[in-house]
């Protein structure tokens, strides 16, 4: 009977740990990287109350333009003032054609910017936080890390919107949808 006791009490301790764990993750989150995302985001509203909302909208409609600014410039802006998941948003200033390609991009550029703006996507930053520690422990800079992953980012979310602009213009020839 005794086993089955000390098992109990080991399984209880283990359990209790388990939340404890999650409650020092937290208190770390509070003191850590909360109170920088909350000034970062008031920094950010700030900025763009300053600039005038129009042409924050004006400079939107300048990147759909061309391609190029289209799956870049555009993907950028839209996750940097908006933050996931309203920068989705910004769909509005494109064709109905380029939507898709345009939410491809915006949507896979939210990871690669975390390490230099993490108010863009603060939910899974989580990831990118052990994703650094690895960095960190192998010796290497983070810093330099972050900008890489922007970096590739950037070319990363070009190629998809060329490539889901190229799948949806075929996909609506072969079904006679006019574009």
């Amino acid at each position: 009977m005794q086993g089955v006791l000390d098992a109990l009490a080991a399984a209880g301790e283990w359990f209790i740990g388990l939340f404890r764990a999650g409650g020092d993750v937290l208190v770390g989150f509070v003191t850590g990287i909360i109170p920088t995302l909350l000034v970062l985001l008031v920094a950010l509203y700030t900025i763009i109350n300053l600039i005038g909302e129009e042409r924050v909208q004006g400079a939107a409609r300048f990147a759909a333009g061309n391609i190029l600014t289209r799956y870049t410039l555009l993907p950028f802006l839209a996750v940097f003032f908006l933050t996931n998941p309203m920068a989705y948003t910004f769909g509005t200033f494109l064709e109905e054609k380029y939507k898709p390609a345009f939410y491809d991009s915006a949507v896979s550029f939210v990871h690669p910017t975390l390490g230099l703006f993490p108010h863009i996507n603060p939910a899974e930053l989580f990831v990118y936080l052990g994703v650094a520690e690895g960095i960190r422990q192998l010796g290497l800079s983070e810093s330099e890390f972050a900008v890489r992953l922007l970096l590739a980012g950037l070319v990363v979310i070009f190629i998809r919107g060329i490539v889901t602009q190229w799948i949806t213009f075929f996909l609506a020839r072969r079904q006679g949808i006019e574009l």
